[in-house]
């Protein structure tokens, strides 16, 4: 859970101001984020490719009960290095060759960034017309870089459940 200090969540419900208090936090912790993703990512070589931890370890270094009330976000990235980073596998790590290879790249989770934020859905052209005519410009490049022949369109689809 985050802190969102004294306010709520969303502001704009309370009739404050839009932007105020909520913003700032939402800044700060963002660029926390930010700086906790770029020294995980600059620090991946150092760690082990694999998780290290027993069963059970992690869910002992939680607590049984919900939390009374919000927490500092810094406090969620405390917990994030201390107890969750080292029970992941570092699917990052140049040094893993298992299963599949580097699945993100700096850029990539940039854009995840912005595509949480934006947060288009595009079930039609009207609700989004930016995402529909932009993904179909980006699969004619494709096409192009493809050597597929012109006229050749195509969708993207999500995941393998949705394509079939």
């Amino acid at each position: 859970m985050a802190d969102e200090g004294a306010g709520v969540e969303y502001p704009f419900v309370e009739g404050r101001a839009e932007g105020e208090e909520t913003v700032s936090s939402f800044r700060e912790d963002g660029a926390a984020t930010l700086d906790w993703v770029a020294s995980y990512l600059d620090g991946l070589r150092d760690r082990s490719v694999l998780s290290r931890v027993e069963p059970g370890q992690i869910r002992a270094a939680l607590p049984d009960e919900p939390p009374d009330g919000p927490e500092p976000f810094s406090a969620v990235l405390a917990d994030l290095d201390a107890v969750l980073a080292p029970g992941l596998t570092h699917w990052q790590s140049p040094r893993f060759f298992a299963y599949f290879s580097t699945t993100s790249s700096e850029p990539a989770v940039l854009a995840e960034l912005l595509a949480a934020g934006l947060n288009q859905v595009g079930i039609l052209w009207r609700t989004s017309p930016a995402l529909q005519e932009l993904e179909e410009l980006t699969l004619d490049w494709l096409r192009q870089l493809l050597g597929l022949p012109e006229g050749l369109h195509g969708h993207i689809e999500d995941t393998a459940s949705s394509s079939g």
